[in-house]
């Protein structure tokens, strides 16, 4: 193996920095993580609400951060004599310090530091919007130079920080007097010659109202330097609000703010609980799926408030099989000063998750019944995170049975409830009979169904890894228990084929094929049995009584877990006319061994698994082929 570069002998390796084009790097970032220029606002918006937050959340323990001022606010002023925008906030402001390292590092996340660093104090580490240190740079695709003055809140200085963007800035102390307000940050955009628009009036108004107008600190805009500040938020808190004073394009604007989407709710749960708790609660059901929804962490995404400030949206305010609701509980009542750890072991909280879980599966319940497609469409996103329910909250599966809804083998695509499927079964069925696997076209062909079908009994097609889990709970509906149509014995006889369609008589030499069978595939199987399942098929694999279902299994051994090495059943169809044939065969026949193996691996592939012996299959094959040729 050969280099182009030639390592130093007799040295050792000397670690060094990376290098690179700062210029060409922040405009490759820039342009890369943002496709709509509006959307340099809502970051630099989002940044000032976040400097507000932050000297509300200091201030709780150094009130003197305050000074003689304790309004936070977001003044934006527009220029457009002189091609400019300025956002300025009385939030915490930076030092020089700071800036150096806040502004002149790239993906340096103030917000992220300042969370850090109370996780370092064991204060609650938070996220608020500016996670990642980008946002601020979002500036430059409309900036051709930006300026930041700013104050840190208790300081008696002011410092500036500008830059061009193309790899270089400034910092210079400035007086006093050019700092926003007492404290706080003001960053002044000169716009490039096609970003002009951002200087008018309608345009800036218009985007703060659809992306901003929900921050919790008022915002004011001035259309030039001298003209008066009008209010454009007031900084009311959204779900403080009367639900009767709320538009639904409201409610959209803000789930759409807080979710972080551009869909629009499927389902909107606004309340206020009193009592031995105060909490006020404004949650979404989304539309689509949130990117998020596997992630293996499985984190929930609501927002928890303590009178308004902001605490974490860390905390386990729903199970996290309602992880897909998007929104924020603002709580009267924890106090501020707790930890995480003291967050989600208090019994406030756990109240509240209580509270909240039982309102919000009764409102989707309210909705399958008084508007079922849009619960179907609700359930078509979220039924195979809702059913992780099914296995782990003990407590509320009786409500999560009921929101349940399935395809089934009579329901033509169309999703049914367990009241349809029990309203619709025939008379000495005893069990809720299902199906898993990968998917529902496979289910549905399966020749397992073949018998159950025969006989107008409906099969829950159940396609969700999940569903191999939720399953073996035991559950039970109406004393009616959950049982899978590929495991254990069929036990239809209390419920017999239709008349006319009743399976012909089998041939008596049945019997000692399947015993030939039994002793040539050995441990391949636990045993040869005949079978009620089968009407249409000659052969098929079921689990045996007690062992795992085929679908949990084959999970589990994909994940690493392997299961007990318990060998499948094969049942045969002893009126299908290829058995009756090969029964017929004598017993020194050499077709028969050929036929036993295939038989096998026929019921394996129709199980979607490969053949035990490829080779050997294509060998058989091979042979059977050839004598039916000659």
């Amino acid at each position: 193996m050969t280099t182009d570069i030639d390592a130093p002998t007799g040295t050792d390796p000397r670690p060094q920095a990376f290098t690179a084009d700062v210029a060409k790097l922040l405009h490759m970032m820039v342009h890369s993580v943002y496709s709509d220029r509006d959307v340099f606002l809502r970051e630099l918006i989002s940044n000032a609400a976040d400097a507000c937050e932050k000297l509300r959340f200091e201030a709780i323990t150094h009130p003197e951060l305050l000074g003689d001022n304790s309004d936070v606010g977001i003044a934006i002023t527009l220029d457009a004599e002189h091609r400019s925008l300025t956002i300025a906030d009385s939030g915490i402001g930076m030092s020089a310090a700071d800036m150096a390292d806040l502004l002149g590092t790239i993906a340096r996340s103030g917000t992220k530091a300042f969370f850090d660093r109370l996780a370092a104090d064991k204060g609650e580490p938070t996220q608020l919007i500016g996670q990642f240190g980008v946002g601020f740079y979002a500036a430059f695709m409309v900036a051709e130079r930006v300026e930041v003055v700013s104050r840190r809140a208790g300081s008696d200085e002011a410092s500036l920080w500008a830059s061009d963007g193309q790899g270089s800035f400034t910092i210079a102390p400035v007086p006093l007097d050019q700092a926003p307000f007492d404290r706080g940050t003001s960053i002044t955009l000169h716009l490039m010659e096609d970003a002009a628009q951002y200087a008018e009036k309608h345009r800036i108004e218009g985007i703060i109202k659809a992306q901003s107008g929900h921050v919790p600190v008022p915002i004011t805009l001035r259309d030039a330097p001298d003209a008066e500040a009008l209010p454009i938020a007031d900084g009311t808190a959204l779900w403080t609000r009367a639900k009767s004073a709320i538009a639904p394009e409201e409610y959209k604007d803000f789930y759409r703010s807080v979710a972080g989407q551009f869909d629009a709710p499927a389902l909107t749960l606004h309340f206020r609980a009193e009592g031995r708790q105060e909490y006020t609660v404004l949650a979404f059901v989304p539309e689509s799926r949130p990117f998020d929804l596997f992630d293996p962490d499985r984190k929930g995404r609501i927002k928890l408030y303590v009178r308004r400030v902001f605490i974490t949206d860390s905390a386990q305010v729903l199970p996290r099989y309602l992880r897909f609701v998007r929104g924020l509980v603002d709580c009267a009542d924890l106090p501020l000063n707790m930890s995480r750890e003291m967050i989600q072991d208090s019994p406030l909280l756990a109240q509240i998750q209580t509270g909240i879980t039982g309102r919000l599966l009764g409102e989707l319940e309210k909705t399958a019944k008084d508007d079922v497609a849009a619960y179907n469409a609700i359930w078509e996103n979220f039924g195979s995170v809702l059913k992780e329910g099914l296995y782990e909250d003990y407590a509320r599966r009786e409500a999560l049975l009921r929101l349940a809804r399935f395809k089934t083998t009579t329901s033509a695509g169309e999703w049914r409830s367990l009241d349809d499927y029990v309203t619709s079964m025939p008379e000495n069925q005893t069990a809720i009979y299902y199906i898993t696997g990968q998917d529902l076209t496979h289910l549905a062909s399966s020749p397992q169904l073949e018998g159950f079908a025969a006989r107008g009994i409906e099969v829950l097609l159940l396609p969700d890894p999940v569903d191999s889990f939720w399953v073996t709970g035991g559950l039970d509906l109406g004393g009616k228990p959950f049982k899978s149509v590929t495991q254990g014995a069929a036990e239809l006889g209390l419920i017999p084929l239709p008349e006319g369609a009743a399976p012909t008589e089998t041939a008596p030499e049945i019997g000692d094929f399947l015993a030939f069978l039994q002793a040539e595939l050995g441990d391949a199987v636990s045993a040869v049995r005949t079978s009620e399942r089968l009407t249409g098929s000659a052969v098929c694999l079921v689990a045996a009584e007690g062992a795992l279902d085929k679908s949990l299994e084959r999970l589990l051994a994909g994940s690493g877990q392997a299961p007990p090495n318990v060998k499948p059943v094969l049942e045969v169809n002893a009126a299908h006319p290829r058995i009756a044939s090969l029964a017929a065969l004598g017993a020194e026949d050499s077709l028969r061994a050929d036929a036993a193996h295939l038989l096998l691996d026929e019921a394996r592939i129709a199980d979607g698994e490969p053949p035990l012996d490829p080779r050997g299959f294509t060998e058989r094959l091979g042979r059977v082929m050839a004598r039916a040729a000659g």
